[in-house]
């Protein structure tokens, strides 16, 4: 899927039913194999453009219809596929935290 940069990810799986620091959270996790090179040559501010373009026009959309709503959603890019709740010192991860409010999603810091 192609983000506002140009870049290109592919959706690796969500999370649901995994509590969040601020109550019902879902995670949304995509794959990007180049991301290492990407960290060290993109300024935050377009990553995080990128990452704000998936929760609002990918996660929003998957969960306008589910049950109770979430608090919070996380957006994860990595460079490789990590098992949730494990650790990987070698994978390449960026991670973001938004709050859904209607159609936008409003940065949450960690």
């Amino acid at each position: 899927m192609a983000l506002p940069s140009g870049r290109e990810v592919t959706f690796h799986d969500v999370i649901w039913g995994e509590p969040g620091p601020t109550g019902l959270t879902v995670r949304f996790r995509f794959i990007e194999p180049d991301l290492a090179t990407v960290i060290k040559s993109t300024p935050y501010d377009e990553l995080e453009a990128d990452m704000r373009a998936l929760c609002e026009d990918f996660a929003l959309g998957r969960i306008a219809n589910i049950g109770p709503q979430p608090a919070q959603i996380v957006v994860s890019i990595s460079d490789r596929p990590v098992a949730f709740g494990e650790a990987d010192p070698e994978a390449a991860q960026v991670f973001e935290a938004y709050r859904p409010e209607g159609h936008t999603c409003i940065w949450e810091p960690f």
